[in-house]
């Protein structure tokens, strides 16, 4: 059987979950791995045993041996690289945010159409194992209709500061970087309704806090202490045109006692919680009843969301599935992500 060749761009910390995932696929062949920083790109094709490397994209299209790739680069490069990539032939999963605006996922979503390639959108939480089984929950009609959701995602201390805090290249803060997934799972379970209205506050009250002791947290490679233009906190009301609605909250930085991260469904039959652990709340007999699933983990499975995503995208290239993220679910992420920032500018409720 000919394996699928991919070659995965950018070679940073998200890379590994998305090179580690291809060795593990046996209908996968990790081709080579590209990045501007040759040393780091040749020490990750030697990790990571690719047969090569390359620091242009140009080296990567001309390849006709390779078939797909994985974007993991800065947010605004990701509508660039894509298009590329699907003009040049290849297939491609490209890791959230789909880019970072509507003009830009809108110019992505006609070169897929164009193409006729697959593009596959980084929405890992949908391939977790948990979402998916909740998912056959919600499709059988056990939570009934959806109409409420809620989500939060709040670090007390957790900028990472380097491209994730330039808003220049990241497109935003927390709402961008860790609100999409949030939003995209509440979303996803939903039954991915159109948006009607979004209405959402920023701030920037804290910034990275690079002042504080004895508390850790994770840094970026190009973490720099005096650089910081994305916000440290957002928060939206959402409502969509089947009459739900979702409310989000998300931060890099608060003056909270503890992270917090919750993600809730509520429909006219019962409700669930995916987070922090798998819950469905259901009525039988005139009890209300809390029902907890007896599965390996109740929580997000990082490595394993990882892989059965990069799985799902290696049957989608070779036609055996169709992708649970295309193009059209990440333009329509973007109209709220962009939405929400630009609420917050205006100080009223964007209408679509």
């Amino acid at each position: 059987m000919r394996k699928v060749k991919v070659a995965v761009i950018g070679a940073g910390s998200i890379s590994d979950m998305h090179m580690q995932s291809y060795q593990n696929n046996e209908k996968a062949e990790l081709y080579a791995v590209v990045d501007f920083n040759e040393e780091r790109a040749k020490e990750k094709a030697e990790k990571f045993n690719a047969r090569t490397y390359y620091c242009r994209l140009e080296d990567v299209f001309a390849n006709e041996e390779i078939d797909a790739v994985s974007i993991c680069t800065w947010n605004n490069t990701h509508a660039e690289i894509s298009i590329a990539a699907l003009n040049a032939g290849k297939h491609v999963l490209v890791e959230k945010p789909l880019s970072t605006s509507v003009e830009s996922a809108l110019e992505i979503e006609e070169a897929v159409k164009r193409s006729g390639k697959v593009l596959q959108v980084g929405f890992v939480r949908r391939y977790d194992m948990n979402a998916q089984l909740l998912k056959q929950f919600i499709d059988a009609g056990d939570l009934g209709d959806i109409y409420y959701a809620k989500a939060s995602c709040l670090r007390r201390l957790g900028n990472p500061g380097g491209w994730f805090a330039d808003k220049e290249r990241s497109g935003g803060g927390p709402l961008i970087d860790l609100g999409v997934h949030v939003i995209d799972l509440c979303w996803y379970l939903m039954g991915c309704p159109k948006v009607k209205t979004v209405s959402g506050n920023t701030y920037n009250k804290l910034g990275n806090r690079a002042n504080v002791k004895n508390l850790s947290f994770y840094k970026a490679a190009d973490y720099d202490p005096g650089k910081n233009t994305v916000e440290d906190l957002a928060n939206a009301i959402i409502r969509f045109e089947n009459g739900a609605s979702l409310m989000v909250d998300v931060s890099f930085t608060l003056h909270a006692k503890k992270e917090e991260l919750s993600v809730k469904l509520y429909g006219d039959k019962g409700g669930a919680e995916v987070e922090p652990q798998l819950s469905i709340v259901t009525e039988k007999h005139d009890t209300i009843l809390n029902v907890s699933p007896q599965i390996d983990k109740l929580s997000f499975d990082f490595k394993q969301g990882f892989q059965n995503e990069i799985d799902h995208f290696i049957s989608s290239v070779l036609g055996e599935k169709e992708t649970l993220s295309p193009v059209q679910d990440g333009v329509e992420m973007m109209k709220i992500l962009c939405g929400i920032y630009e609420s917050a500018q205006q100080g009223r409720e964007i209408e679509y």
